[in-house]
């Protein structure tokens, strides 16, 4: 056989072992992997490199209706793009229902917005703000059978915070069908609470994002959905975790033997509250929910990364312009934080900080680096073809030089924001060649793929929900 691609000379790694060892490719899959593979079309010699599976980022909003008057800096064309820059082949942005719509009309207008404009593969999470009688009773279960085998509620934001019931409600949907979900964990009656009183004592700036969304507020909401998820009988995935409370909310769960997915982000290993406490109104860049907390809370997320609570990494990338009337400097923005839109860019810089601040530190290995950021995302969202190198998966592979340096800037980064919240941070360790599929898509840091190249991927049930027994 001729093979259409070899990656030689490269140090494999999956989530498992690190090996020296040959991939072949062929047909945009991956063929053989060993020594003396035989003749290919092409030969990429990745000597001195370590080449991984394709990032996949499964959390990530992308082209997403964010208010009046407000515009997501990022569609699917300049998202994806920057994904792949960052070592990433696949990204798993969410589709907003609004209040009214039905799942399958905000589908439509989705899967319209990312035909024939993406990088990357991409697949949709679901995310339920109406949850109707004919949403749950019909909309839902036939999505999921169609392949959209998981969904997002929220326990914050006006417009599209769930009660408990209607929660109950969602999550017994996913008992039934098979799928999983995800819950963003924040009481909103004590935020509104907290936001009531800064507001009456004249404290409106950036900063006060962060101390309306405390800790305790995480804290209790996170085990409330753990708690609604248990009388309910379902696994269930607690997103961008932030702090350690909330984290040993999670350890008990599963210490219960609960099948709980935790994920945590970038921005709760490098940010802190007093990043949103710059001058002249600086901090509206880095407004996120849950908040960035401080140096301790930073120590006890890179805890739950090491000893293994965290079972994800991702970047949670929702980009706003700064400097942007549309963005985070808003008519109202400007003037309260009530109004910042929630969410920093990050899609690209998620694998590098990662790889930085983990691997080259000996915090985490390599394997534990492949787990969190491509193997356990592929497994449980349902991607039985991605994740990993070995022989039937799809050629989707990243070759990193473990000796570059670089600082970010956002000068040199690819997404539709103005700013980067990492600016000035120095990595250790970056992608050079991203392949999608087989097909070269960046080398050398250049992009030479086409936009086109990425497609929609329909998903299997979640590994978890398949070996869980109602």
């Amino acid at each position: 056989m001729k093979f259409d691609l070899i990656i030689a000379n490269g140090t494999v790694a999956t989530a498992s072992d690190v090996f020296a060892s040959d991939v072949a490719i062929k047909d945009g899959t991956i063929v053989a992997l060993g020594r003396d593979l035989g003749p290919a079309t092409r030969t990429i010699d990745a000597a001195g490199m370590y080449v991984l599976p394709g990032g996949i980022d499964s959390h990530v909003h992308l082209a997403q209706p964010s208010g009046d008057g407000i515009v997501m800096a990022d569609d699917f064309e300049s998202g994806t793009r920057s994904a792949l820059f960052g070592g990433n082949t696949m990204v798993l942005p969410f589709c907003l229902q609004q209040k009214g719509e039905s799942l399958r009309e905000a589908l439509k207008a989705y899967h319209a917005l990312a035909e024939g404009n993406c990088y990357t593969d991409i697949s949709f999470h679901l995310i339920v703000s109406d949850p109707t009688d004919a949403v749950l009773g019909q909309e839902l279960p036939a999505l999921v059978a169609d392949g959209y085998t998981s969904f997002k509620v929220f326990m914050t934001y006006e417009g599209l915070r769930l009660n408990d019931a209607e929660i109950l409600a969602t999550m017994d949907v996913a008992r039934r069908t098979g799928a999983l979900v995800m819950v963003h964990c924040e009481n909103e009656d004590a935020i509104r609470y907290l936001v009531g009183r800064h507001e009456d004592e004249g404290e409106v700036r950036p900063r006060a994002h962060a101390t309306t969304r405390p800790i305790a507020a995480e804290r209790e909401a996170t085990h409330r959905a753990m708690s609604l998820a248990e009388i309910v009988d379902v696994p269930v995935v607690i997103v961008h975790v932030s702090n350690g409370a909330a984290i040993e909310e999670i350890r008990r769960a599963k210490a219960r033997g609960r099948k709980v997915v935790s994920e945590t982000c970038p921005q709760y290993l490098m940010l802190t509250a007093d990043d949103l406490g710059g001058m002249d109104w600086e901090g509206a860049k880095f407004v996120c929910s849950p908040p960035p907390r401080d140096a301790a809370e930073q120590d006890a997320c890179w805890n739950g990364i090491e000893e293994g609570t965290f079972d994800l990494f991702s970047s949670d990338h929702c980009p706003f312009r700064y400097d942007d009337p549309a963005g985070k400097l808003n008519p109202k923005g400007a003037r309260s934080f009530r109004h910042i839109p929630n969410g920093i860019p990050g899609v690209e810089t998620r694998l590098p900080i990662l790889f930085s601040e983990g691997v080259m530190t000996g915090r985490i290995d390599l394997q534990r680096f492949v787990a969190l950021t491509a193997t356990n995302q592929a497994k449980i969202y349902g991607l039985e073809r991605k994740g990993s190198i070995a022989v039937g998966l799809d050629a989707d592979i990243t070759i990193w030089n473990p000796e570059t340096r670089r600082t970010i800037r956002h000068a040199e980064l690819h997404d539709g924001s103005d700013y980067s919240p990492y600016e000035g941070t120095e990595v250790q360790g970056w992608p050079v060649t991203v392949i999608l599929g087989g097909t070269v898509m960046v080398e050398h840091g250049r992009l030479i793929g086409k936009k086109g190249e990425g497609r929609y991927r329909s998903r299997a049930l979640s590994s978890i929900t398949r070996r869980h027994s109602p």
